[in-house]
């Protein structure tokens, strides 16, 4: 049997990372902003592309119906999301940032590139081309589920 060394193996090291740097921002969010990740990322979504469906989110985020679910109830909640109805797809709602979503949105917006900057900063450019090719490609391979 091969062994399994985790310093080296990717799918471990992309998650470790992947989870210090959502907490890392999820700690400045929620401070600030009283945001969870998972609520942030709908919104820097729905902030890009206007409305989508719970379905669209769940492809677009990768994150799981369940997730998405609390996220938009809790953002609803808070007003920072409306509901409406879907005419092409009737069995389903188009989410869109209210007003104060909006408001919200452009708030927080700065802040995340100010810590991706503060993240990406050990990294020259040629290398944070690197990163996105690669990471493109690995995306790519990944077939989806």
């Amino acid at each position: 049997m091969q062994d399994l060394k985790l310093e080296t193996f990717v799918p471990y090291q992309l998650s470790v990372t992947s989870n210090a740097i959502s907490a890392l921002i999820e700690s400045q969010y929620s401070r600030e902003f009283d945001l969870r990740m998972s609520e942030w990322r709908l919104m820097a979504i729905l902030g890009e592309i206007d409305h989508a469906t719970q379905s669209i989110l769940v492809e677009l985020t990768q994150m799981d119906k369940v997730t998405i679910n609390r996220a938009t109830k809790a953002l609803s909640e808070r007003k920072l999301i409306v509901r409406s109805p879907n005419y092409a797809d009737g069995r389903s709602h188009l989410l869109a940032l209210s007003e104060t979503g909006k408001e919200l949105y452009v708030k927080i917006v700065p802040m995340a590139i100010r810590i991706e900057s503060k993240i990406l900063k050990s990294l020259d450019e040629g290398e944070r081309d690197q990163l996105m090719n690669i990471l493109a490609k690995l995306k790519k391979a990944v077939p989806p589920v």
